[in-house]
């Protein structure tokens, strides 16, 4: 095969990577609008209280959840993203995801943070199985906190309930909180059938997840201003002003938000 052909061959499988992103993504919008809007009424009223919305990934990839609306332009001054140390990758793949197998690990995470009656915690995570996903969740339902769920539905109900990373009790996450948001990620999270390699290739839970807490910003911002409430919002240090911008609310958020 010339080079041309193997390059057109490529963009041929990336293209078709990009129209399948772009059909999961309009599924979301199509199927998940009602439950996305049922979830940003409770981080608006989070937010119309001056209280802090808590988001948490516990597993490797879905860590990126948290960061992708905690301290970002065009975010919600008011998220809180709990990075614990255990299942970042950066600390080691294999011991981030011994981690998230670990019965009991997240429920220490929730105590650490100490959430309790009146706090709002968005759980994310594509699989919806794993067992420090699993505790955090039964350990603030036992602490009366308000639960959002953003996990794959069909993964966690197609996958067996004996697979090593589900949690002893063998519980999924959608069952579990105040609003489940189905994510739609596919079994295995990658997608394209390259011909010759036996492996799928290329994943989409973070295209999903960024989507559906995006969304969740704009509909609970357009939320607070129906109330006539404007947020608080993050401008890119980068940008003109940025820090100036920034700087008006630095005081209210500085000494409440552990990771700020």
């Amino acid at each position: 095969m010339s080079a041309d052909s193997t390059a057109t061959s490529a963009e041929d499988l990336s293209r078709g990577y990009l129209d399948d992103v772009h059909e999961l993504l309009l599924r979301i919008q199509a199927e998940e609008s009602k439950t996305i809007a049922a979830a940003a009424e409770l981080i608006a009223d989070q937010i119309a209280a001056d209280r802090l919305v808590h988001v948490f990934g516990p597993g490797g990839h879905s860590n990126l959840a948290a960061q992708e609306v905690f301290f970002r332009a065009g975010g919600l001054m008011h998220i809180a993203a709990i990075l614990d140390e255990g299942t970042l990758l950066s600390n080691g793949a294999l011991r981030s995801m011994a981690i998230e197998r670990t019965p009991g690990y997240g429920r220490i995470v929730v105590r650490d943070r100490d959430l309790g009656e009146g706090d709002l915690l968005i759980l994310v995570n594509a699989y919806g199985i794993n067992a420090a996903l699993i505790d955090a969740a039964l350990e603030a339902r036992e602490r009366d906190v308000r639960l959002i769920g953003i996990s794959s539905r069909a993964h966690a109900e197609r996958t067996s309930p004996d697979h090593p990373a589900r949690h002893p009790s063998k519980q999924n996450l959608h069952d579990l909180v105040d609003v489940a948001i189905d994510s739609k990620v596919p079994i295995g999270d990658a997608i394209v059938d390259v011909p010759g390699v036996s492996e799928r290739i290329a994943a989409v839970s973070t295209f999903a997840n960024a989507f559906v807490l995006n969304a969740l910003t704009l509909h609970t911002v357009n939320e607070l201003v129906a109330r006539g409430i404007e947020p608080p919002v993050w401008r890119s240090g980068n940008a003109p002003g940025g820090d100036e911008a920034n700087g008006r609310f630095l005081g209210r958020f500085r000494h409440r938000v552990p990771t700020l």
